[in-house]
């Protein structure tokens, strides 16, 4: 029987400094099947950040339209004007290189790929689809089937879930098939299916020729991995290769992947776990060997968690584990704010050097709304937390979610002058996601309407958006009121910023304390003022230091049983005044961390 050769391709705007996690899963997972298939795995924007300088790259890929911006004036020349202003409106306050030379060096490195491409005998080429990438793919699809025009083309991704997979191969003839959901199985199924060796791989396959099938398509559970344990190692040899060819000066960060979904999976607003169903992850052990093996082939110490979440059980013996390792291996993760001090001191014992938390709002009935499943005292805590634990924590403030009041706001901007020394909070604008909470359920969140994006009709011929199910939605309802609203915040969340970008000691904490044995010395830094400094003596050293997780004030009226309620309260409430203490109507907590 002949062999099977499959080519797998991630497009810009991917993270120019790792390699794919998508194309790298796959490969390792196709090349440990009983069948010949060799996989050649492709990552073209080494390429153009080379062309273009990686700061360039970097700058355009962290907008959310810059990038598809450039390569929907290459897919749809009518659009470029369109397209244009957007890019020039996404990159505003930065220097803005110049559309028109970027997009001819774009073009010019994606044909020069293509070029030096050699597909002849390949039975699959598959694109990996996820944010910012769709445009992108869809030119290099393009114009590979100028060049193939039998070759089978794929896609799949974040970007193919669902509705979205139906209209995109429905509207784009380049696209033979998309995948939605998990992809190694029926990924796996195609080739075979094209290879003739069985039949076609069901319900998770879609085919633009068969229009039985595109009506039916859509990720079952059936499709995926039960025990993402059984998965082979990602391979990313191809990655490292391309490496070389190019003068990109850095050492990768290599992707790990400890789970798929999201154990929460409930937040109003979140549509990032389209493509899964159900929540799984990989035991500690496997997770260890894992690590060991792409640090040894590749010589690596810097590794990012791809999750969504990370597995609490089995992230904490990891991160025991690798605390006796004695190595200088660093992580990245995204996670959900940890309760325990403790956790994140063991998460940082073990290499966990910055985290992005889901902090999303500062007000408790926000936070029920958007059924985040923490309260405001969880994100303060997890704030302080994380520098006391000495790591870099990112988080995002969502504004104008959809019905917020008047009187939510306030109480954010009450939260926010508390946690002022502790690493600033990034404004983002409430997106509509397709698929999410409240984009299906508009009605509840006070939405009258939704209709396409006005960055994507920038984007897309208005025959052909029409056809298309985006990920990023707009809508009708109270927008304007909410703009308006949450403007102090957004100019509050600036003035955090600056403060933290002029102080004069950055290695210090803006509020920390000392101890003494009987008394403590809190050093506190105020915006455009003189540092303050406070001394507590006696039994006040001992309640703010029982309250240095949070605690409920009934445990601490238990503890000191010889202070009166009022007592406790009006202390409390000092401290409270003076920024050195957050409370809510049922616990409190210190906000000043130890300096050691």
């Amino acid at each position: 029987m002949n062999g099977m050769h499959v080519t797998l391709v991630s497009m810009p705007w991917a993270i120019f400094n790792r390699p794919s996690i998508q194309l790298g899963a796959l490969k390792g997972f196709l090349c440990s099947r009983p069948d010949r298939i060799t996989v050649h795995t492709c990552h073209p924007y080494l390429r153009i950040a080379e062309a273009i300088g990686a700061d360039t790259y970097r700058a355009v890929s962290e907008s959310p339209w810059a990038g598809e911006a450039l390569f929907s004036g290459l897919l749809f020349p009518g659009q470029a004007e369109q397209a244009e202003k957007l890019f020039r409106q996404e990159l505003a306050g930065r220097q803005c290189p110049d559309y028109g030379k970027l997009q001819a060096t774009i073009r010019e490195v994606t044909e020069q790929w293509l070029e030096e491409l050699d597909l002849e005998g390949t039975t699959l080429l598959g694109f990996s689809v996820c944010f910012s990438q769709l445009l992108a793919s869809l030119f290099a699809a393009r114009l590979i089937k100028a060049r193939y025009p039998d070759l089978p083309i794929v896609f799949g991704g974040s970007t193919c879930t669902a509705e979205l997979g139906r209209s995109l191969v429905r509207v784009f003839t380049e696209i033979d098939f998309v995948i939605t959901g998990e992809g190694e199985q029926p990924l796996y199924g195609l080739v075979r299916f094209l290879a003739g060796r069985c039949a076609f791989p069901g319900r998770s396959v879609l085919g633009w020729d068969d229009p039985g099938r595109t009506g039916q398509g859509e990720g079952t559970p059936a499709a995926e991995i039960r025990d993402i344990n059984s998965l082979p190692y990602p391979d990313f040899d191809d990655y490292f290769r391309e490496l070389q060819e190019v003068s990109l000066p850095f050492i990768p960060l290599l992707p790990l992947e400890f789970s798929r979904g999201c154990w929460w999976n409930r937040c109003a607003f979140c549509n990032l776990n389209l493509q899964w169903h159900g929540y799984r992850y990989k035991n500690h052990a496997r997770m260890l060997a894992e690590l060991a093996h792409l640090k040894n082939r590749h010589q690596c110490l810097d590794f990012t968690f791809t999750d969504n979440a990370l597995p609490l059980r089995e992230a904490e013996r990891f991160f025991l584990d690798m605390a006796g390792y004695g190595g200088d291996i660093f992580f990245f993760a995204e996670i959900r704010a940890l309760k325990k001090m403790e956790t994140w001191q063991i998460y940082r014992r073990g290499g966990l050097r910055s985290v992005q938390v889901g902090i999303e709002a500062l007000s408790g009935s926000l936070l029920a709304r958007m059924d985040k499943g923490v309260t405001v005292m969880d994100n303060v805590a997890a704030m302080k937390f994380a520098q006391a634990a000495g790591m870099e924590l990112e988080g995002n403030l969502i504004l104008e979610f959809p019905g917020s009041t008047g009187e939510e706001v306030r109480e954010t901007l009450a939260v926010l002058a508390l946690v002022l020394p502790f690493r600033p909070l990034k404004a983002a604008g409430f997106f509509l996601g397709h698929g999410s909470p409240v984009c299906c359920r508009p009605g509840d969140y006070g939405i009258r309407a939704t209709f396409h994006h006005p960055a994507n009709r920038r984007l897309f011929p208005a025959r052909i958006l029409e056809r298309l199910d985006l990920l990023i939605r707009s809508y009708r309802g109270d927008r304007g009121l909410q703009k308006r609203l949450w403007r102090p915040v957004r100019q509050q969340l600036r003035a955090w910023s600056e403060f933290h970008r002029h102080r004069d000691n950055p290695s210090l904490p803006p509020l920390s304390y000392r101890d003494g044995g009987d008394f403590l010395i809190i050093r506190q830094e105020v915006p455009g003022g003189a540092t303050l400094h406070h001394r507590l003596r006696g039994l006040s050293r001992k309640i703010y230091l029982a309250c240095e997780e949070p605690v409920s004030k009934k445990q601490l009226l238990h503890t000191f049983n010889r202070v009166k309620e009022e007592q406790l309260a009006a202390f409390l409430a000092d401290l409270e005044e003076k920024r050195l203490l957050y409370s809510d109507a049922h616990s409190c907590l210190a906000l000043a961390v130890r300096l050691h």
